[in-house]
């Protein structure tokens, strides 16, 4: 257990340690980067992980809603963050390096307390608002906080279940205040993309909404009733004046009658 001084048994701080102690023997070079993404990195690649899923979702059709899915993720974010003020107090949970000796403590100067991680919240807030918008993006933001939660506990600042906690409560921020920010957000990002900051929201020539397929049949439909009401009696007249032997000619006619035989063509 890497040096940890333990009274009974403490899965938790065995865990710590088993992470943590890899630090002891690592070259410094490792060390180091681990530091920079445990505390910068990682919170960085989420940032541009955003970035490039806007860039994606934007030349999409309904982007408006896709636009507002990926702005939802880091305001969740922050309010996961918010939330975890006051579980911090309550909890008071001290950190892992003052309770336990022997700890490789790669970032020194943490004083506030350890349940739960600020890192594995928001790391974890915002992959889980990705997969809301495209499933691709959101498996690797969330790939990106398990690294996140890893280097928290071997730079020896966190306890393992002060991750899981950070992970459960940017996941419940992002689904349970979903429903209501999306209708608020929509509209929002709506109006926006038809401004003159529209390309913030849609590239140009992407259509505002996504046809689906009950949105398809209402189109075709609607098309055949003013195709019938157009041509229809054009037809009817066409055939009262060639007289009653052309129209059966006509449809004998490879493509069958008139107005089928155009739109084919």
């Amino acid at each position: 257990m890497a040096g940890l001084a333990l009274v009974g048994p403490d899965p938790d701080a065995d865990v710590l340690g088993g992470i943590n102690g890899l630090a002891k023997d690592a070259p410094r070079w490792v060390n180091h980067t681990m530091e920079y993404l445990g505390e910068y990195g990682v919170l960085a690649a989420l940032a541009v992980l955003c970035v490039l899923a806007w860039w994606s979702v934007r030349r999409r059709a309904g982007a408006p809603a896709a636009v507002a899915g990926l702005v939802w993720a880091p305001l969740a974010a922050g309010l996961a963050l918010l939330a975890n003020i006051p579980i911090r107090a309550i909890v008071g949970r001290p950190r892992p390096f003052r309770d336990h000796a022997g700890l490789t403590v790669l970032v020194p100067g943490k004083t506030d307390f350890s349940f739960v991680s600020d890192h594995a919240t928001l790391a974890m807030a915002v992959g889980a608002g990705l997969f809301l918008v495209r499933r691709s993006y959101g498996l690797i933001g969330m790939g990106l906080a398990l690294l996140e939660g890893f280097c928290r506990i071997y730079l020896g600042v966190h306890y393992p279940t002060d991750v899981i906690g950070g992970f459960a409560l940017g996941t419940a921020v992002v689904l349970l205040l979903a429903p209501p920010a999306q209708a608020l957000l929509v509209p929002l990002m709506t109006r926006l993309g038809r401004s003159r900051a529209g390309r913030l929201v849609r590239a140009p020539g992407v259509p505002e909404t996504v046809r689906t397929p009950d949105a398809e049949a209402a189109v075709e439909a609607a098309y055949a009733q003013t195709f019938a009401e157009t041509y229809g009696e054009r037809y009817a007249a066409q055939d009262a004046a060639d007289g009653p032997g052309l129209p059966a000619a006509r449809a004998a006619l490879p493509g069958g009658k008139g107005p089928e035989r155009d739109l084919a063509a």
